[in-house]
């Protein structure tokens, strides 16, 4: 009779563990942008940031200070700052057909391998948002993109980076760090 009763709380326990799993999973899919109280967004960052018209590369101003990833949705560009505000990092990406707007997010979940909305293999995948229902975030993909163009007609909130920058955005944007959207 124990080995029974043991079998039964094995079982109990192993589903259990599987509904906290399941839920967890779908917790972080539909977590919020902003991981504390309050709106998602809020424009902290200008509606178009300054230029610096001879550096093009150069780190916006008005993107804010601190450790922080800097997107341009106009430039198709990304920065990677450091909590000195120091830019670690720069390089342009290819964005998906849904764009965030203007304003400050949070690192909410990450996933080292997936597929795209498009169906193309991707890895580190760093999520920060959702516009419309479309998760938007940035990734790499794994045949790092050459000759890959999205469908037009699919909506995807994926902005591409090339293997070696999708690496570098890995190891810097850990869950809760800050990410600037600038037009």
């Amino acid at each position: 009779m124990a080995g029974t009763s043991s079998a039964i709380v094995a079982g109990l326990t192993a589903a259990a563990l599987g509904t906290v799993g399941f839920l967890t999973y779908r917790a972080q899919a539909s977590a919020p942008a902003h991981p504390g109280p309050g709106p998602a967004a809020h424009a902290t960052a200008p509606s178009k940031a300054p230029r610096d018209r001879h550096h093009p590369t150069a780190l916006p101003g008005g993107s804010g200070s601190g450790e922080r990833v800097v997107y341009s949705v106009d430039d198709d560009r990304v920065w990677l700052v450091s909590p000195g505000n120091r830019v670690q990092r720069t390089f342009p990406v290819r964005p998906g057909s849904v764009d965030p707007p203007a304003g400050t997010y949070w690192v909410t979940s990450r996933t080292n391998a997936a597929t795209g909305t498009d169906g193309v293999a991707i890895e580190h995948v760093v999520r920060f948002t959702s516009v419309d229902g479309v998760t938007v975030g940035f990734s790499a993909a794994v045949d790092d993109g050459s000759g890959t163009t999205a469908d037009a007609s699919v909506k995807t909130g994926g902005i591409r980076e090339s293997r070696a920058d999708g690496d570098a955005m890995w190891r810097f944007a850990t869950i809760g760090v800050r990410v600037v959207v600038i037009r």
